[in-house]
């Protein structure tokens, strides 16, 4: 078993120990460039502005997001500048993590609301429906404050007029 080997596998013929090892490394889960920590935000001193659609969802919050009226807001990022992970404070003290290496959107922060509160029965909420997000940088850099309320605030006018009708 002294003798070296004669057959030699032809995937791996003719490379370099170096290159052989750069091949094999792990890409790390890099995020999307622009995107950033909101820790290096606090650091730098740059501030966060909440995207203004969050507050025209009239989104119930132990519904799916697919029951958003208009679809095209979920695809819009929650903050400017785009951030990979944001804590989101209910005022009763419960905290969710919406997280996205490209950028943490609007679908991301209802998921991760969702996600705790799919369990629930109307009966159970207090105030079901999203009315918006608040920064508020002496409170925390790091997180958002979640607002609900009782009713969707969105008029549904179809549904406005089928009413005007039943009651002639």
């Amino acid at each position: 078993m002294t003798e070296p080997l004669t057959k030699v596998d032809s995937a791996v013929q003719g490379i370099t120990p170096a290159a052989k090892e750069a091949k094999n490394r792990r890409q790390s889960s890099a995020a999307a460039p622009g995107v950033m920590n909101v820790n290096d935000l606090e650091s730098q001193g740059i501030e966060l502005k909440i995207a203004p659609e969050t507050q025209k969802l009239g989104w119930k919050i132990n519904t799916s997001t697919s029951t958003v009226d208009d679809p095209a807001y979920l695809k819009l990022l929650l903050t400017t500048p785009p951030i990979k992970k944001i804590d989101l404070h209910f005022p009763l003290g419960l905290e969710v993590t919406a997280r996205n290496l490209k950028g943490v959107t609007i679908k991301d922060a209802l998921d991760a609301i969702y996600k705790q509160f799919k369990k629930r029965a109307d009966d159970e909420l207090d105030n079901p429906y999203l009315k918006g997000f608040e920064w508020d940088k002496e409170e925390s850099w790091t997180r958002l404050v979640v607002h609900l309320q009782k009713e969707s605030g969105i008029s549904h006018s179809g549904k406005g007029k089928k009413k005007k009708n039943e009651d002639a």
